[in-house]
């Protein structure tokens, strides 16, 4: 006998273990939050080094991308993002765990075929957005002017 969809959406809701909502928002706060402050403590560290606000803004960027790279490397950036959920999805180490994960879960199958072609698996269709985006906000702009 098949169930009518009422029966079985009370089936799921039985079996589905509740999740945590409060506990999880404080984990994703807490984290993000402690990202977001180990970026400004790097920030400071190199203004501090003789860099400019700018390029201490890119040298930043540059030091989160390469700490959440190692540290997906070393699997501990997953097993914090097993506890802090989307704390851990702050753009900028997200994406440079978006691109390192896939490359170092397909190396087996070689550089080029496994680390080079999987690693835009999901940060690809990103750059081609924003790249794409980029141009046309460009043409529209040279078009129309701009200040």
């Amino acid at each position: 006998m098949q169930p009518t969809p009422e029966q079985y959406n009370q089936m799921i809701q039985r079996s589905c273990k509740k999740s945590p909502l409060g506990k999880n928002m404080l984990w994703a706060f807490a984290v993000g939050g402690g990202i977001c402050a180990l970026g400004q403590g790097i920030l400071v560290f190199w203004q501090m080094a003789g860099l400019d606000e700018s390029d201490a803004g890119t040298a930043v960027s540059i030091t989160l991308i390469a700490l959440s790279a190692l540290l997906t490397g070393l699997h501990v950036y997953e097993k914090l993002a097993k506890h802090a959920g989307a704390g851990t999805l702050v753009p900028i180490t997200g994406f440079s765990n978006s691109v390192a994960a896939p490359a170092l879960e397909f190396k087996s199958e070689g550089l080029v075929l496994g680390t080079a072609a999987k690693m835009f698996t999901i940060a690809g269709p990103v750059l081609v957005y924003g790249i794409s985006a980029s141009i046309v906000y460009g043409v529209v702009l040279a078009i129309f002017g701009g200040a």
